[in-house]
């Protein structure tokens, strides 16, 4: 593991992800492609070579060829590489649903600021006191501000690696009226309706997807079980099958595998809104 975080090993990786920086900055991972890229290929050569021996018995013992053990740890190896990928993908998702939770309630906040008769940075640092992630990420603005960064490129950055589209509009609005030079609470205001709008039809969409989704539900999660159960036992005494308690534990580990299921389908679809 240390020769994997030594040695340029992820390098030649690199060019296959020509968008692993920014979706790096975007999930807040303190560490450069490179040292991402080299510390994916360590897991990936770590676990393979163990999955790789583990399946030398598995292989050896089925009178297999052990040449079949060179694909297997390109594939283990494979799979751990594009694991740790998918861990910047899931960490940019989790953010994504947390600002687009409380966009609309840091923008009314700004609003309110502006309206009070706040220039812009002092609206921006107040709202940068606030609570949540989306204040978070107005403090980065903040203090790129403080820094010697100019509104518009540290807007125009903010606008670039924000993990949600709904905050960038919101970001874009700003900038854009700062460019002109007219009065931002107009196109801000502008903006936080849109947005509103947008959030009350993703809720109506939710509802029928959630009343599709429930009858489903009904059918495959409570029905089939219950009568399939049923129907099951009353055949097995028709052709003298007797139904042990292994079948009925495997009919139950398969429920509750559905109702599993269905749980995450309906987290999925939720709508991450505060309206």
């Amino acid at each position: 593991m240390r020769m994997a975080n030594n040695l340029p090993i992820g390098v030649h990786f690199l060019r296959f992800f020509p968008h692993l920086k920014k979706q790096l900055k975007i999930a807040h991972y303190k560490t450069t492609p490179l040292q991402f890229m080299n510390k994916a290929a360590g897991n990936g050569l770590k676990n393979g070579v163990a999955l790789t021996a583990m399946s030398f018995f598995v292989v050896s013992k089925a009178g297999k060829s052990l040449w079949l053990l060179i694909p297997l740890f390109v594939l283990f190896f494979g799979f751990f590489v594009f694991l740790e990928l998918m861990k910047v993908k899931s960490a940019i998702a989790k953010r994504r649903k947390e600002i687009d939770q409380e966009v609309i309630f840091v923008g009314r906040y700004l609003l309110i600021k502006l309206y009070s008769g706040r220039p812009l940075l002092n609206a921006l640092a107040e709202t940068a006191k606030s609570r949540g992630v989306t204040a978070t990420y107005v403090r980065e603005i903040v203090h790129d501000i403080n820094t010697g960064t100019s509104i518009e490129t540290a807007l125009k950055n903010a606008i670039e690696y924000s993990p949600s589209e709904k905050f960038a509009k919101i970001l874009f609005y700003l900038n854009n009226a700062l460019k002109i030079g007219v009065d931002v609470t107009k196109p801000l205001s502008s903006i936080i309706d849109e947005l509103t709008v947008q959030e009350i039809l993703e809720v109506k969409k939710y509802g029928k997807k959630l009343n599709t989704l429930v009858i489903f539900y009904m059918v495959a999660a409570v029905v089939l079980p219950s009568l399939g159960i049923s129907l099951l036992m009353v055949m097995a005494n028709f052709v003298n099958f007797a139904i042990g308690l292994r079948g009925l534990l495997i009919i139950t580990m398969f429920v509750a595998i559905l109702q599993f299921i269905f749980i995450a389908l309906f987290r999925s679809i939720r709508p991450m809104v505060e309206l």
